[in-house]
């Protein structure tokens, strides 16, 4: 009987501290996830009056979102072929840098091949208008952001690429920091690819449509420190020489930026490393611009 008492009481001991120990353990782990939460990655519909439809875009909020004032704006654009929930799907590092830098990243829906135009030659696609008219508007009524230049940036990959810099070039009222990783910066070289000559016209008989749409032929619009710029491109990729000519026509016009060139192609697990580069350079602007916005 001894021995059996012994037994039971040893056996209901040990219960006592697994239980111990496991509510430990959960204490433990909701005082970690309290300090420690995730990004909120969102799908919002907005309406475009101009395309009269509905648009996708993702919407990802800082951790601290709650309980900060307002925050800064990344508008991340996808390549042609692809849709506003690319980025997340193949860069991890995108939600985790809305917590690193406490910012908000907004990933419109370029439609696979708007190549962000206002097309000239379909009134159907009319991109520009609607990333700096009615998403951007949509945005800042519907979110803490910093309403103005000094708190916004785009940035893009490939189609992309093109777009956040053309968007930009074009409208330096509303971005202060602009980017672009592998970015057609000058289509001309492709009359017949990725469908272009459906927004534009054919080269042959739209030549005017072309050339004022291709981004290296924009940079009139830009003056010294105009725009903190940062530009990528990867050796083995296929816009290289394209976005290495635009690089030296930056210089030759005084126009300050970064041009990073380093092994790699059109790929994914480049873009995936590139962007945190892009996100580091407009977190940079944005602490210099507005140091105290969530103090």
């Amino acid at each position: 009987m001894y021995v059996i008492f012994l037994y039971l009481y040893t056996y209901k001991h040990y219960l006592s501290m697994i239980k111990n120990m496991l509510l430990s353990l959960l204490v433990l782990g909701s005082v970690y996830l309290d300090k420690v939460q995730a990004a909120k990655v969102d799908t919002v519909s907005t309406y475009s009056t101009a395309m009269k439809k509905n648009i996708k875009a993702v919407v990802i909020t800082p951790d601290s979102y709650a309980k900060g004032k307002v925050f800064p704006v990344v508008y991340l654009l996808h390549g042609a072929g692809q849709n506003y929930s690319d980025w997340v799907k193949n860069a991890a590092f995108v939600p985790a840098a809305a917590d690193q830098y406490q910012q908000i990243i907004v990933c419109p829906d370029g439609n696979i091949t708007s190549w962000y135009f206002d097309s000239p030659v379909n009134e159907a696609w009319k991109y520009e208008t609607y990333v700096t008219k009615e998403l951007l508007p949509w945005i800042d009524a519907h979110y803490k952001t910093i309403n103005d230049r000094k708190g916004r940036g785009i940035t893009g990959l490939s189609m992309g690429g093109h777009g956040a810099l053309y968007l930009a070039f074009k409208h330096q009222d509303l971005f202060g920091t602009a980017g672009s990783m592998s970015g057609g910066v000058d289509i001309r070289p492709f009359p017949k690819n990725w469908r272009i000559e459906e927004r534009l016209g054919t080269y042959a008989e739209h030549p005017e449509n072309w050339e004022k749409n291709t981004v290296i032929n924009m940079l009139h619009l830009l003056t010294p420190n105009s725009l903190a710029l940062i530009i990528d491109c990867g050796t083995s990729d296929f816009f290289y020489q394209v976005n290495l000519n635009l690089h030296e026509k930056l210089l030759e016009r005084n126009i300050a930026h970064d041009f990073i060139s380093r092994p790699g192609g059109h790929t994914w697990p480049y873009w995936a490393n590139a962007v945190k580069y892009q996100m580091l350079f407009m977190s940079t602007y944005f602490n210099k611009e507005q140091p105290a916005a969530n103090p």
